[in-house]
């Protein structure tokens, strides 16, 4: 395997996640029982961003870039609450890292924002992205563990959790996208096997329109169906900066939520929108939310 994400930190697609992610992780904090976070793919946990743009190969021009240069009177009024939420997080974690270009990934950004009854498990499978993921970690305080491990394969390993309760972030590198699909498509399937009620989150490339569409909807029409429920909740969030059948590369970013907390989608109506208006430069991209409830 040779990706490496720190070319792509702070991109559109990582500020698309990851508002999602923070926004998850809130919601399920809603209730006062812990939950179990389990993070598939991991990475390395922190990225300088400056690192990378000194040998041009940073991406984040196009991402966190944009919404860096907004001041904190700029983030009240019409910003939406989950974009203030994300930004502050970020500015949070630069002061406690004392890197200035700080941006992080899913792990600093999810563990910051759990509780002391919470739990957070991340598993990446590259030994040096892990050792530098376990330094991350090391600046926060919350409870955590990390393996260098085939994240797929360690599923089983951790669910179901004590806490009958888990938020699971599935983000492979795709490098094998046809791959990498099919083993998205059995984890799934051995996800709610283990936990019906498991939140799942899993971001996915936007390519080629017609592959992404065949591929989402045939993983949902395959979704076991509970005994009480016609179909499992689904939730479709896209944004997309290029045509969606473009072939530049990434043209978007998607995010596949199974068992989506209560009124995450209403407030992704509010947020996606403002966030497609401040990345989508060019006029030429959009974004959707799409909800399938039982």
């Amino acid at each position: 395997m040779k990706y490496r994400h720190a070319y792509h930190a702070g991109n559109f697609a990582d500020v698309h996640k990851h508002v999602t992610l923070l926004a998850l992780v809130r919601a399920l904090s809603r209730k006062d029982k812990g939950f179990l976070l389990l993070d598939t793919h991991a990475g390395r946990g922190l990225y300088d961003l400056r690192a990378a743009e000194s040998q041009k190969t940073s991406e984040s021009a196009g991402g966190i870039t944009l919404l860096d240069t907004q001041s904190d009177a700029e983030l009240g009024g019409a910003t939406p609450d989950e974009i203030v939420d994300y930004l502050q997080s970020i500015r949070a974690l630069r002061k406690l890292t004392h890197l200035r270009q700080g941006y992080p990934g899913s792990p600093l950004l999810a563990l910051q924002a759990l509780r002391v009854q919470d739990r957070a498990v991340f598993i990446e499978t590259q030994a040096e992205e892990h050792r530098a993921l376990r330094q991350a970690l090391a600046f926060c305080d919350k409870a955590a563990s990390s393996e260098c491990a085939d994240g797929f394969a360690r599923i089983g390993a951790w669910l179901p959790p004590l806490e009958r309760r888990a938020l699971i972030l599935i983000d492979p590198p795709y490098e094998d996208s046809a791959a990498d699909f099919r083993q998205l498509d059995s984890a799934v399937s051995e996800i709610l096997r283990r936990l019906p009620n498991a939140v799942i989150a899993i971001w996915y490339p936007i390519k080629q329109e017609r592959d992404t569409r065949l591929w989402r909807e045939k993983l949902i029409a395959r979704l076991p169906k509970p005994a009480d429920a016609k179909q499992v909740p689904t939730l479709v969030s896209e944004l997309w900066v290029q045509p969606r059948d473009s072939r530049i590369g990434l043209n978007g970013s998607g995010m596949l939520i199974i068992n989506p907390p209560w009124q995450i989608e209403d407030r992704m109506r509010d947020w996606l929108p403002w966030l497609h208006q401040r990345l989508d430069l060019q006029r030429v991209g959009g974004c959707s939310v799409l909800g399938e409830m039982s």
